[in-house]
């Protein structure tokens, strides 16, 4: 069921450009599979305990801009924050080196069945409930890919003994897929396609394309899993290779798994009622219903996934209840970086709320928000570089405020809140102009609100 092609790299110039988390998998990987390895990255990055760790293994490191070392190289493995149209990528073309992404590298090395998620919103979120729902059951999951833990050191840690059960489940951004060759998984997952990074696509085509790409080796061994409420995966999956099968809300009459709203549906026979699952909103029913669709096609048994259901509940920085504090509860929505996520944040709540959006913009439309302000959004308080484009978008429309930071933020909230209220930071932006990644703002905003509570 796997894409094992026992592809020999021993001796072999290898080239990763980046030094984040996929950067260092594959450079372990490869190392301990005989490379010779070359890990470069363009910023100063210290980070001591890994370099310490690649020099003992014999890893070459070099920080603080690429040398023309990178291209004495078999192979560049690029992690998935470079974009493909800078200097080097173009230069490494020219003198005929192969690039790859490290979720392609990593897949050359094992034959176990991968479960690959994609889609503008909701992965995260889908991988955690296949996860849960795979560890009730008698199969071994490891989860990884664009949730923090790389599929390369996932491969590595498994190189030499690897459970008989094993399945990975892998989180795959758009951005990861653009230089697969042939990564196949067995289960592909198109969750949804609505827009997104439009500041590295510059069209809704190109951006729906490299989604498409985590079916393109798929064969009729594998399956194609997609949501029949998204017209557009409808009909971009229409004429595919792979084993169809299909999940939604609305267009379920070929789903297995299905829902009324009330309880979910394996064929005719109840699984589970929807009021003792802990995951509320329909985005995620929507997921639920995914992830169920995979397990089945897993072969797990109703119980495991019931029981699964039944247990699971949010991701860390994904509409996670912070505190209560004076009657205002505060949520982190960190990971809502695009529109559509912050759309589906908001009618997850019907007390009023006060939204803060903000950080880097990926050149999105925040227009699209006004139909969904009427409803419950008290106020919006800006922040961080794309404060004014928000708030020319959307300042007609609402009270909003503009703050130079996150915690500015938080305080100009608090004048406006009254108890019964939400204080919900759903950004719809990238956090890189003020944070690390939406994890690192995510936590940022928990440690400012728990301040507030021993202030």
């Amino acid at each position: 069921m796997g894409n094992s092609k026992k592809i020999k790299i021993k001796n072999k110039n290898i080239s990763i450009i980046g030094m984040g988390e996929t950067g260092q998998g594959a450079a372990l990987l490869a190392k301990k599979l005989g490379a010779n390895v070359l890990i470069s990255d363009s910023n100063k990055i210290t980070e001591k305990m890994f370099n310490q760790k690649a020099r003992n293994m014999g890893i070459e490191v070099e920080t603080g801009g690429h040398t023309n070392k990178i291209y004495n190289s078999d192979l560049w493995i690029l992690s998935p924050g470079i974009p493909s149209n800078i200097n080097i990528i173009k230069n490494a073309i020219d003198q005929g080196i192969k690039i790859v992404s490290e979720i392609e590298f990593a897949s050359w090395f094992t034959s176990k069945p991968i479960v690959g998620v994609t889609g503008s919103n909701g992965k995260t979120t889908t991988v955690n409930i296949i996860n849960s729902i795979l560890i009730e059951s008698n199969l071994e999951p490891i989860l990884a890919g664009n949730m923090g833990f790389a599929f390369s050191r996932a491969i590595s840690n498994d190189l030499f003994e690897c459970d008989k059960n094993r399945v990975y489940i892998l989180e795959l951004s758009s951005f990861q897929l653009e230089n697969i060759a042939s990564f196949k998984p067995f289960i592909s997952i198109l969750l949804n396609i609505t827009p997104d990074h439009q500041d590295r696509y510059s069209s809704m085509e190109k951006y729906l394309k490299a989604k498409m790409k985590i079916s393109m080796n798929q064969d009729k061994d594998c399956h194609l899993l997609y949501n029949s409420d998204d017209k557009m995966l409808v009909k971009n999956c229409k004429n595919l290779n792979a084993k169809k099968t299909t999940f939604g809300l609305e267009n379920n009459d070929q789903n297995i798994i299905k829902s009324d709203g009330f309880s979910i549906y394996n064929d005719q026979k109840k699984l589970i009622s929807t009021d003792t699952i802990i995951l509320k909103g329909r985005h995620n029913l929507s997921n639920i219903l995914a992830a169920a669709t995979a397990a089945k096609i897993l072969n797990v048994n109703d119980e495991s996934i019931a029981n699964a259901l039944s247990k699971v509940s949010g991701i860390e920085h994904r509409l996670e209840k912070v505190s209560t504090i004076d009657g205002v509860t505060y949520y982190n929505d960190s990971k809502a970086t695009n529109i559509e996520s912050v759309i589906a944040a908001i009618e997850s709540f019907t007390e009023p709320i006060i939204l803060i959006l903000g950080g880097e913009d990926k050149n999105s439309n925040f227009n699209l928000l006004m139909p969904f302000i009427g409803n419950n959004i008290k106020k919006i308080v800006s922040y961080g570089k794309a404060r004014n484009k928000i708030s020319i978008a959307l300042r007609d429309a609402v009270e909003l405020n503009k703050v130079f930071s996150l915690r500015d933020a938080v305080e100009e909230c608090k004048k406006s809140a009254a108890s019964g209220d939400i204080i919900l930071l759903s950004p719809g932006c990238a956090s890189f102009d003020q944070f690390k990644n939406y994890e690192h703002r995510g936590n940022e905003f928990k440690k400012i609100v728990n301040d507030a509570v021993y202030a």
